[in-house]
Formats: structure tokens, sequence, C-alpha cells
């Protein structure tokens, strides 16, 4: 529920509903629209926590990153998909002998190993 999830990310559930409205988070609703919010709603409202509060990224830059990563994790499950386990292994190796910034390189390895 949005006064949980708000406390949990140290957010105002108005907070919450701005990010809902601009697009950025999409919680699913009971049949009173009650607002629920999965695992996965929470790990993304703490992203954008972090990306508007600790790196200054306004709200049309973060939906950007935002799905600019969902992008990157899609393509990765593709790749999963199609791709030899031969091919998948040294992906994986890859990916573990290199360094990013901002790239969430164990998410993608996990992605891959599936």
């Amino acid at each position: 529920m949005i006064s949980i999830v708000a406390k949990i990310a140290g957010v105002h559930p108005q907070t919450l509903r701005f990010y809902e409205n601009e697009g950025l988070i999409r919680p699913s609703r009971t049949e009173g629209k009650t607002r629920l919010y999965s695992e996965n709603d929470l790990i993304r409202i703490k992203r954008i926590v972090a990306l508007t509060r600790e790196r200054g990224v306004n709200v049309a830059g973060t939906s950007l990153i935002l799905k600019l990563e969902d992008d990157i994790e899609r393509l990765f499950e593709e790749m999963a998909r199609r791709l030899n386990e031969e091919a998948l292994k040294a992906i994986v190796e890859m990916l573990q002998e290199l360094h990013f910034d901002e790239l969430n390189r164990d998410k993608l390895i996990k992605i891959l190993q599936k």
C-alpha cells in the first residue's frame, strides 16, 4: 500500500502519486482502486529516489534513464533466449571482467544465467 511503500522509500505518499502521474511507476490496483506495489515497484521507486535526490536528475532525465535501463534488460533477456550456452558463458565472463559506473552488471549476469 502507498503509505507503507512511501515510508520504506523515505518519500511522501504524494511523491509516489507524482511518480505515477509522470509514468515512472505503474502500481497495480485493487477493485477498490487501492494502489498495490510489488517488490519490483519498490526497487524502481528506490532507483527513482536515488536518481532524483542523490544524483540531481530531473523527472524527464529519470524517465529516460529508466527507459534505457528497461531496454537493456529486455535486450539481455532476448540474448539469453537466443544465444547458445557457450556464447552466454563468454558474455557472462566478459561482464564479470568489466567495471561499469552506472550499469548494474550483476543484474545483467543474473538475466543471462536464468
